[in-house]
């Protein structure tokens, strides 16, 4: 047996004494009561003459009952924030933002922006030779800087400005308003036109981050070969062209092609987080754009792999966090649909990448990294019109079509047709977001998504026809149609516009050294 040592001793001594104390302080105390209660009663002292009664108080006045419509107008709003329903117009929590939908955009604005710095920055860094590593990064911080400034000026309102219900110019079904230039009047309230409960300010800046990572797509296509100052130019005419009139044809109050939220929508299509918004667009113009700008010199003669597939795998991880941001935040409230598009987004990256790979080991005896990669982004791309309107079968069906469709675009389709499209842009983001716009009108179900048959849009646009007896699919193939359209000459015309004004390629000398030390004046390693 251990023997105790010198400190447990001397704690036991003391733990001892203290208990004899305790009992030794509750006799002596047991005593003296006891001696209290033997001894006799002292005789009472001589009564003092009674006190005059104070005068009694007066009655306070009883509160008043509640009242019971107001109290019923108050619980009404309360379901109204759990059911992501704007609350009444004359109630007390009108104009307020909600807490917790309004942080859920928050987050979600950010981890959108995360998407692209460092995501997108990362997985196209990756993708590209060492000598040309920044010049993909300094392109992504530029269409972060160049695109927050046109969207401060005039981007916002010209996407999500609203036109008067009487007398709305002709033009109001494809370019939103001037009412919020300067975003003048965008605060903490929120608008009724857009959300319930986030604020107008949380849902701009949640907006702008979808107009960064769009442009900031097409890098990919002519990576290693253009140059900055026409990169930039290239993107600043491309959203006043492009980008605003299409998402305000598919997201504005009044855009032509907003069948969820726009009674008056001409094509009732839908598109819950930007297939033809961002993903058909960028693709589309991506491929005319590379096809313009012509091959990388030594394009076919020379090796051109990726100089570090960790960084291309480091940047797909934070693409496919981001997207929840992308995909689930689209439901603009921390609700079901939001869950829904949670759960869909994760099924058709994860099956896509799954799937890619397959095909790739199928194709070419090897599943690679790039294969898993461009799988699991492909899946995000295909899913994202889809995301808020589909079960998870069709979500997993989504993916497997994601996995291969995108993979023979990139594979056969592109050495068939010899385009340089650098880092693949138009084979997983072009025809990916078009595959993702088809298979929404195939997939999409009201059991998912109850806006789609409501009473105050979609019943009066046609839009819940098209969903539950069929003919959507029309919808959107006319959607793709346009976006298809616009992309194409209005990428043809700009490109025309920038050559004249500043070219396009650097020089033979500049390319062959690199587009870090040749555009920026530094190096991505120095070793």
């Amino acid at each position: 047996m251990l023997k105790p040592n010198n400190h447990t001793t001397t704690w036991r001594s003391i733990a001892s004494a203290a208990v004899f104390a305790i009992a030794t302080l509750a006799l002596t105390t047991g005593d003296m009561r006891a001696q209290d209660a033997a001894a006799p009663a002292p005789a009472p002292a001589a009564a003092a003459p009674a006190p005059a009664p104070a005068p009694a108080p007066a009655a306070e006045a009883a509160p008043a009952a509640p009242d019971a419509a107001a109290l019923e107008k108050r619980i009404a709003d309360i379901e109204q924030y759990f059911n992501n329903v704007a609350p009444s117009a004359d109630g007390k929590l009108n104009g307020l933002a909600g807490p917790g939908h309004n942080g859920f955009l928050m987050i979600c604005a950010a981890l959108v922006l995360f998407m692209t710095l460092p995501g997108l920055a990362l997985f196209y860094g990756g993708l590209v030779r060492s000598k040309n590593v920044l010049s993909v990064l300094a392109q992504c911080l530029g269409c972060a800087g160049l695109v927050t400034i046109l969207w401060y000026f005039v981007g916002y309102s010209f996407v999500f400005g609203e036109h008067p219900a009487e007398g709305a110019p002709w033009w109001a079904p494809y370019l939103g308003s001037t009412k919020y230039f300067f975003l003048e009047g965008v605060g903490g309230a929120p608008n009724g036109s857009y959300t319930g409960w986030p604020s107008q300010a949380v849902f701009s800046m949640y907006q702008l981050m979808f107009a960064i990572i769009t442009p900031a797509l097409i890098v990919g296509a002519i990576a290693e070969r253009m140059k900055f100052s026409a990169i930039m130019l290239f993107i600043a005419l491309w959203m006043f062209i492009v980008y605003f009139p299409l998402a305000h044809m598919v997201w504005g109050f009044d855009g032509l092609m907003n069948g969820v939220w726009n009674g008056g929508a001409k094509i009732p299509a839908i598109d819950f987080a930007g297939g033809t918004v961002v993903h058909m667009s960028s693709g589309w113009s991506a491929l005319v754009l590379c096809i313009l700008l012509g091959k990388r010199s030594g394009f076919g003669k020379e090796k051109m792999a990726p100089h570090s597939m960790v960084l291309c795998m480091v940047g797909t991880g934070m693409l496919w966090v981001g997207w929840y941001g992308f995909n689930a935040g689209s439901a603009l409230a921390a609700d079901g649909i939001a869950a829904g598009a949670f759960m869909t987004t994760t099924l058709a990256a994860a099956t896509a990448s799954a799937v890619w790979a397959l095909v790739e080991k199928l194709h070419k005896g090897k599943p690679s990294i790039l294969g898993f990669c461009s799988g699991a982004v492909a899946g995000l791309v295909v899913i994202t019109p889809a995301a808020g309107f589909v079960t998870a079968k069709s979500a997993m069906i989504i993916g497997v079509l994601a996995g291969i469709v995108p993979y023979l675009g990139v594979m056969v389709l592109k050495p068939l047709l010899k385009y340089d499209d650098a880092l693949d842009t138009f084979g997983v983001h072009g025809i990916g977001g078009t595959l993702g716009a088809i298979v929404t009108g195939i997939f999409a179900t009201k059991d998912m998504n109850a806006n789609l048959v409501s009473e105050a849009y979609a019943k009066v646009n046609g839009l819940d026809k098209l969903v539950t007896e069929g003919g959507l699919l029309g919808a959107q193939l006319k959607a793709c149609a346009i976006t298809i359209v616009l992309s194409i000459v209005a990428t043809l015309v700009i490109t025309l516009i920038v050559k004249v004004l500043v070219g396009l390629r650097p020089s033979a000398e500049e390319e062959s050294v690199g587009l870090d030390l040749s555009d920026h004046g530094e190096a991505g390693y120095e070793h």
